[in-house]
């Protein structure tokens, strides 16, 4: 899909651009946490996330 567009506000990600809240990548992965069965987002987390040093 060529217009999707993957919104972050986690500030402290690499891959964020804080300007407009959207992840520069064009792609991530997504993976789930163990052993949370909740039914809402907090079940899965971005895997491409890196630590931007500010």
């Amino acid at each position: 899909m060529e217009n999707q567009k993957i919104n972050c506000t986690v500030e402290s990600c690499k891959y964020n651009n804080c300007n407009n809240q959207e992840c520069i990548l064009k792609q991530i992965t997504v993976t789930p946490i163990q052993n949370c069965k909740t039914q809402k987002p907090d079940e899965s987390m971005c895997s491409s996330y890196i630590h931007h040093n500010l």
